[in-house]
């Protein structure tokens, strides 16, 4: 599959990103804010009734996942109420409310996210594949009897790759006309694949991938037993066998063969960005035990929250980029929710939300185990169930290592299609934000996507990118450079007012300004070092190695290395006043 890009390759940015993200201009999408403000709520209400502590970790230690629970969530609250279209009776959230929710419930235990998440990505298949007819019977269905779905795309030896499928649609003709299909064949790793009461199956017909509806208790579907899973164990994790399963010919999805993978493409900007939302929800559940407990841990005659051996390791750096992923999260859900994901077009903003966050959301798990010491290794304190848990983001739904490809790829064509000039561009307009709002860490951003632009060129040039290896650092570096210019936006919106409505607002302007700043820096030299360290790793600079000098110094000049030196300048100073802020040291 190959994930698509905007037609102009660019995100909305100064003057153009207040037609769709501020307060009051913003088109109305969704739940309104006070609604949505209520649903969380609730949600975090149903948690603290019916999964406490001591319950997830006894159904974490039993591998069980709390079907009755889940399926209370829909019956009583009607959390799935959420994913489905007003229209089949469902209350229409949009993407930015669902990101808001999937990152509530991620932070509550990624397991029972993962089963809730199951039917929001089952129902794909349905509402951007099927026709008006399918969509409003089975979302209706969904709908008002509570159903949960599960997403059946997965395969033993296929992994991520949906289209080395054997999974088999055998047509069955009557008259010379289809009237239905035998499906065979076995889907692995399938949440929700031994409770769901409906899926959405991937399988090859004559014409090509295609997806179909298949109802449970049909005969020839069975599934295994739960895996036993390093983490999400609160969820249910099942194998799916299709033993010549009949279908009628009407539950194929569209009614056209082939069309499957294409189907699967046009969502993924959009589902991404739900892992996207787990991954910032565990690592704030991390992080969110590991400050507390920092104040009252006294070392040396002080507490840990005042040591910056402490906080300038282990949690400063993960907030700030935590919140920068949440800045790529926002920025792309607004883009969403004003039409702009049509066809895929959102895909690799998609990627790089889930990257990032994902990312940010392991390590942030892994340094509050760090965080908590010999505390932080044991069950009672939660934290090491919260990094076994968001491990999985890093994997499912597409692993970190896709998503440096479909990042690398897509914005490489974007690349050579500019001449070179996209990140440059880029650039330019974030230095234009910052003779705005001089404070936000723009001019900081700006100069990593010049670096970028000029470690892209150099492997054009020097064709590194016949290295895979190079492709996928590429597409690192391409995720940091471009999350940095969404951190500074949403310092600088925020600094204006003019936030989305509905946006997170655990910080204030000023303290999304310093961790903006923070992160910025940090993306800037992480752009500008590793992309000199892969250029002349790979050979790009063919002087370099026979030790004639000049290519290393002008390649430093070229990437703006001395200036990105120079504006590490007051990181300290920031990372100090970035723990003020977490631990309420200061007005902000």
């Amino acid at each position: 599959m190959v994930d698509g890009w905007r037609p102009d390759g660019c995100h909305l940015h100064a003057h153009e990103f207040a037609d769709v993200n501020m307060s009051g201009v913003a088109p109305a999408v969704g739940l309104d804010r006070e609604t949505l403000e209520m649903t969380l709520e609730a949600i975090r209400q149903f948690a603290a009734e019916h999964l406490g502590r001591d319950v997830l970790l006894d159904l974490d230690a039993r591998d069980e996942c709390p079907e009755a629970l889940v399926r209370a969530m829909c019956t009583d609250m009607g959390i799935h109420l959420l994913f489905i279209p007003e229209d089949c009776d469902g209350m229409g959230a949009g993407t930015f409310d669902v990101y808001r929710v999937c990152e509530t419930l991620a932070g509550l235990d990624l397991g029972v996210a993962t089963a809730v998440f199951a039917t929001f990505l089952g129902s794909d298949p349905i509402l951007f594949g099927g026709t008006e007819e399918q969509r409003k019977k089975w979302m209706t269905k969904v709908a008002n009897e509570a159903l949960l779905m599960a997403y059946a795309a997965t395969e033993p030896e296929a992994g991520s790759d949906l289209g080395a499928l054997r999974t088999v649609a055998k047509p069955v003709e009557e008259d010379g006309k289809v009237v239905g299909y035998r499906l065979s064949g076995a889907k692995q790793w399938i949440s929700n694949g031994g409770i769901a009461d409906l899926y959405t199956v991937l399988a090859k017909t004559p014409g090509g991938p295609s997806w179909f509806v298949v109802e449970k208790g049909v005969e020839g579907l069975s599934h295994g037993k739960p895996e036993d899973k390093h983490g999400i164990r609160a969820s249910n994790t099942a194998s799916v066998t299709l033993d010549d399963v009949y279908v009628d010919a009407g539950e194929l999805m569209g009614h056209v063969e082939g069309q499957g993978l294409l189907q699967a493409q046009n969502v993924f900007g959009h589902t991404r960005l739900m892992v996207a939302a787990f991954g910032l929800g565990a690592g704030w559940s991390a992080l969110d035990r590991a400050i507390p407990y920092s104040t009252t841990r006294i070392q040396g005659g002080s507490p840990l929250s005042e040591k910056q051996g402490y906080t300038h390791k282990l949690i400063v750096p993960h907030v700030a980029r935590l919140e920068a992923a949440r800045a790529f999260i926002e920025e792309t859900a607004t883009l969403l929710d004003a039409g702009e994901g049509h066809g895929g077009a959102l895909n690799t903003e998609g990627a790089i939300a889930k990257y990032m966050a994902t990312e940010a959301g392991n390590a942030a798990a892994d340094a509050s185990i760090q965080a908590l010491g010999g505390y932080g290794y044991t069950r009672e304190y939660m934290v090491e169930k919260v990094k076994r848990d968001v491990r999985i983001t890093t994997i499912y739904e597409g692993t970190s290592e896709i998503m440096e490809m479909t990042i690398a790829r897509d914005r490489w064509q974007l690349h050579l299609k500019t001449r070179g000039e996209h990140y440059h561009g880029e650039a330019v307009k974030l230095e234009a934000l910052h003779a705005l709002q001089p404070g936000v860490g723009a001019d900081l951003a700006a100069r990593g996507l010049h670096a970028l632009a000029e470690v892209l060129e150099r492997s054009r040039v020097q064709r590194l990118t016949r290295n895979q290896h190079i492709l996928f650092r590429l597409g690192e570096l391409i995720a940091w450079a471009e999350t940095a210019g969404a951190m500074a936006r949403r310092a600088a919106a925020a600094a204006a007012g003019t936030l989305h409505e509905k946006a997170d607002a655990r910080f204030t302007a000023e303290g999304l300004a310093i961790l903006s700043r923070v992160f910025c820096r940090e993306a800037a030299l992480r752009v500008a070092l590793e992309g000199a360290r892969w250029v002349v790793g790979a050979d790009g600079l063919p002087d370099a190695a026979a030790g004639m000098g000049g290519g290393v110094p002008e390649m430093e000049r070229a990437l703006g290395l001395e200036t990105i030196w120079r504006a590490q300048a007051g990181l300290v100073a920031d990372m100090d006043r970035a723990a003020d802020v977490l631990y309420g040291r200061s007005a902000d």
